[in-house]
């Protein structure tokens, strides 16, 4: 009988020891967690501030080589009017003369 005494004090004994022990490990164990995931979501949110100032250099750059592509093509519309122009000088002298492009002077 005295042993089934000790084994019953040994067992709540050990399960009150386990669950101090336990419980001190989830608490060490639950805090280092809390903060790697706090560093983590740190780390995201200056991937995603650093991914959000690409994304608006890149729309600034885009911007800027639109207006560029939009002054170049005015040039080159400015450049064709005025070769129409030369060209329709050119074809309104030869049909007052009665000349014709293939005829040589």
């Amino acid at each position: 009988m005295s042993n089934r005494d000790g084994f019953a004090s040994g067992l709540i004994t050990g399960a009150a020891v386990g669950g101090l022990v336990g419980g001190l490990l989830g608490i060490l164990v639950g805090a280092r967690v809390s903060n790697d995931a706090d560093e983590a979501e740190n780390l995201l949110e200056t991937q995603e501030d650093t991914e959000k100032q690409k994304a608006i250099k890149e729309s600034e750059i885009i911007e800027e080589t639109r207006q560029s592509l939009e002054g170049k093509i005015a040039q080159l519309n400015q450049a064709i009017d005025e070769v129409r122009q030369q060209i329709n000088g050119v074809n309104g002298n030869l049909a007052k003369t009665g000349r014709s492009l293939s005829e040589e002077p």
